[in-house]
């Protein structure tokens, strides 16, 4: 491997070659623990977090997504209960945890520090909280324009050489700005987290409106699809469920496409004899650069019923999968 303070020449990346997009389903634990105020979680909090762990294992999920500041830190501290709670959970499944945001400090509402001393600080904490001595991935949560990628490479190896982090992703992140970061790292990174969905398109729109007026519609940095494709990134999908829009969840006041939409996931999921979630998540892992879904709700029924997205994209037709894009935009493709 290239040292991270040799040239490399114009365009040669240090990429994760060899290795392949994990296309699996996660469990996302935003929605463990309780509220967002700093009041301590109940037990009650525990035990619906050991009912969506079940519900995620029976669904034939393994990897399970957190960060420190979800719940103020309570998603994490109510997951390592149930990890205390529970011999031998922690070596059938995989953690990843993300760091860099900071929330109500120092008169601020909000910032990001990805700084070394910050990164190292937060995994420690976010370990403490787990109740597990390692993380598979450590995920940069956002984007930090101070960012140094030489401190972050320093924090990195550090927490690798310690066995307290297996690998790094990314959340957030253009395709350039994880190049940059990758320039100075010595481990690839392997994953990036974005908000994906039938409802949140701009991923997809971006790779069909260039050089088309209505590109300017969608902020989404051009090329990082194709950048994650190229580098062996898995794309993970935040919010892939659309927040229950297109299953269900009361909407105020829908729209004729995403009512169109609901209608549509409904037949669907009837004539395949699954379910809506399945439908959904289903679109965006029949999508060949190899997304893997994480799923937020903590309705155990609702976990179960995602069981299905990997055979559902299996089988789902090229013209059914434009079928529902075409539906959820409102208009025709150019």
């Amino acid at each position: 491997m290239t040292p991270a303070t040799q040239e490399r020449p114009a365009g040669q990346l240090k990429p994760a070659q060899g290795l392949r997009p994990v296309q699996e389903l996660i469990y996302g634990c935003m929605g463990l623990g309780g509220n967002w105020s700093p009041e301590p979680y109940s037990s009650a909090q525990v035990d619906e977090a050991a009912a969506a762990v079940d519900a995620a294992l029976e669904a034939g999920i393994t990897l399970f997504d957190h960060a420190d500041i979800y719940r103020g830190g309570k998603s994490e501290a109510v997951f390592g209960e149930v990890l205390a709670n529970t011999p031998g959970l922690r070596e059938r499944i995989r953690l990843q945890t993300k760091c860099g945001i900071r929330l109500n400090e120092h008169g601020l509402e909000g910032y990001y520090d990805l700084s070394r001393d910050a990164i190292l600080a937060r995994v420690n904490e976010s370990l403490a909280r787990l109740r597990t001595d390692y993380v598979d991935v450590l995920m940069l949560h956002r984007p930090d324009p101070l960012m140094d990628p030489a401190e972050v490479s320093a924090a990195v190896g550090q927490l690798m050489a310690e066995g307290k982090v297996r690998a790094l992703g990314v959340s957030n992140m253009s395709g350039a700005q994880i190049e940059v970061l990758q320039d100075r790292l010595e481990t690839p990174v392997v994953a990036n987290q974005l908000e994906m969905s039938l409802l949140k398109r701009a991923w997809l729109e971006s790779t069909v409106l260039v050089n088309h007026a209505e590109g300017t519609d969608y902020s989404f940095p051009h090329g990082t699809v194709e950048h994650s494709v190229r580098q062996g990134i898995t794309l993970q999908a935040y919010g892939a469920l659309a927040r229950g829009l297109y299953t269900g969840a009361p909407a105020p006041a829908p729209s004729a496409a995403e009512e169109e939409t609901t209608a549509l996931v409904a037949q669907l999921a009837a004539e395949k004899e699954t379910t809506g979630e399945a439908i959904l998540l289903g679109w965006l892992m029949k999508h060949p650069a190899g997304i893997a879904p994480v799923i937020g709700t903590a309705n155990p029924d609702r976990i179960r019923a995602c069981a299905d997205a990997a055979e559902v994209a299996a089988a789902m037709t090229r013209p059914e999968w434009y079928r529902l894009w075409v539906t959820a935009r409102g208009s025709n493709i150019p």
